[in-house]
């Protein structure tokens, strides 16, 4: 599912917010001044930012200009009209007025999610020094590659699509179930062992996690 980063200093409205996300399968990061963003920035990308005006430190209309090639959507009390047009010039996605309908916002983001090319298929996905071609169904790094079977490539699209974050198994399972109708829980192991495989011959490290009892995700280890 889709990564979505809410910056807004106000807890209650932050919280509100993601709990209304996650129920609808979100997955949600929350920062409370433009600061913490910037470096929650540097170190993930998400899909989709909320971005409140009226934040300690580092202001929206300051942080705005500094976020590149991610849809965002401006969550302020400013309703002048002069207000939303500069932020809509800006680089702003959208607008939406506190107090706002909580159905309004998840219609807003939805519409931008679709439009929001980082989350749509690309030929190329990236993390870190990974790269896998959704177009050759190769997955390659430091200048060599390695052909995936179709069970490892939709294994591969799914986790890098969502990196460091724990994917459970039967969400695997029940999401390439079109592509590879003939994995199973005790075949996903095997899968999984030979993609890791794969993963360390190209970069000499362990790429896929295994959380106990609950799924997999990819990260770097060392």
């Amino acid at each position: 599912m889709p990564n979505i980063l809410i910056i807004d200093d106000d807890a209650h409205i932050n919280d509100i917010v993601s709990k209304a996300l996650k129920a609808e399968g979100y997955n949600v990061t929350s920062a409370y001044s433009g600061t913490e963003a910037l470096l929650l920035l540097s170190h993930n990308k998400p899909d989709l930012i909320l971005l409140d005006l009226m934040l300690p430190g580092l202001s929206g209309e300051e942080l705005l200009p500094q976020i590149k090639d991610i849809p965002v959507i401006v969550v302020s009390a400013k309703a002048d009209v002069t207000d939303k047009v500069e932020l809509l010039v800006g680089g702003a996605a959208d607008y939406i007025t506190k107090p706002f309908d909580m159905k309004e916002l998840l219609a807003r983001i939805m519409v931008q999610l679709r439009k929001n090319e980082n989350y749509a298929d690309k030929s190329l996905l990236t993390y870190r020094e990974i790269t896998l071609d959704t177009d050759k169904h190769t997955v390659s790094a430091n200048g060599s590659e390695q052909k995936l079977t179709r069970t490892e490539f939709a294994i591969m699209k799914l986790l890098i699509r969502d990196p460091e974050q724990v994917v459970a198994k039967l969400t695997i399972l029940d999401r390439i179930s079109l592509d590879t109708p003939d994995c199973t829980e005790d075949s996903l192991k095997s899968h999984i062992y030979n993609l890791r495989k794969k993963l360390k011959a190209l970069t000499g490290k362990e790429y896929i996690s295994s959380v106990w009892g609950i799924g997999f995700m990819l990260n770097e280890k060392s």
